[in-house]
């Protein structure tokens, strides 16, 4: 399956005509339904529609067109018809004219202060009277299927190349565990080493004397104890074993934004320990390193459906 990124743009539009007996009618108005829908992230899918008045119909046909498609991603909808006569104006008839003219008196008796309608409004409102005729169910729903798959193709793409990202990320870290590990048992021993002859100089011996028995038992039950707080190794095989879920997470596709989301807060734990307990240069530039890849990692992962 693919990977779908939430990020992804598509528009389309669609020419129509009220027409009589099959042939276009005289004086009849060419209008133009044009859709757009686009998608960002989000942690759930959130729809929002922008209609023009003679659409709004069509909103609940809409939103379950793209609800069965898309899982996750604030989504925005945008429709609206242009209609245009040959000139490009409609002309308004008298009967309009009338209707307009007792609407506004009717309206202006409640609401003195309301604004009187301007020939744009005129305009605009008589050519929405022309188109209101034309059923735009189907070519709706159809043009809606098809700027939804031009949708899909382009979160496709931008999906492709964020798991080709990770997987590189995925890589790097890969080869950085492994420059940690053969530090580990080394580290380990340097400190346990280094604890013990501190001990001794803490204990004030001189040179050639012996620690008591009960001394050399504390001192190496300490040395170890250090040892163990210091030993990475156990983060070290939780951080391959989240990379190895990550990597096939992302080769097998679908909806796995989620959880590669939570796997991300899993492996930046893991560093964090990493760079906590290290006691060697080396492994706190390793664990820095690591941070770096894994926040771009996050940053990719929360535009991945």
């Amino acid at each position: 399956m693919a990977v779908y990124s939430m990020t992804g743009y598509a528009s389309a539009q669609q020419s129509a005509a009220q027409t009589a007996a099959g042939q276009e009618a005289k004086g009849a108005t060419a209008s133009r339904l044009g859709l757009e829908i686009r998608s960002v992230n989000s942690r759930f899918l959130d729809l929002s529609f922008r209609l023009s008045e003679e659409l709004r119909q069509h909103e609940p046909a809409l939103r379950e067109l793209i609800a069965g498609k898309l899982k996750r991603g604030k989504v925005e909808v945008r429709a609206a018809l242009e209609t245009a006569a040959g000139d490009n104006l409609r002309d308004p008839t008298t009967r309009m004219l009338q209707r307009l003219n007792a609407l506004q008196d009717n309206v202006r008796a409640w609401l003195p202060d309301a604004r009187a309608l301007s020939v744009a409004d005129v305009v605009r409102l008589s050519a929405a009277e022309g188109g209101a005729d034309t059923d735009w169910s189907e070519a709706i729903g159809q043009l809606a299927a098809a700027t939804l798959e031009e949708l899909m193709a382009a979160r496709e793409r931008e999906g492709a190349r964020l798991a080709s990202m990770l997987l590189g990320h995925l890589k790097q870290l890969r080869e950085l565990a492994q420059q940690a590990t053969p530090l580990v048992p080394k580290l380990v021993e340097q400190q346990r080493t280094r604890f013990l002859e501190r001990w001794k100089e803490a204990m004030a011996l001189t040179e050639g004397a012996t620690l008591p028995e009960a001394a050399q038992d504390r001192a190496l039950t300490e040395a170890t104890a250090f040892a163990i707080r210091i030993d990475v190794a156990e983060e070290l095989m939780r951080l391959s074993s989240h990379i190895d879920e990550i990597e096939r997470l992302v080769k097998k596709g679908g909806e796995i934004g989620k959880r590669l989301d939570f796997l991300i807060q899993e492996l930046h734990r893991e560093a964090n320990t990493l760079g906590s307990k290290s006691a060697a240069l080396e492994l706190t530039h390793i664990s820095v390193d690591m941070k770096v890849l894994i926040e771009q990692m996050r940053e990719q992962v929360q535009n991945i459906e």
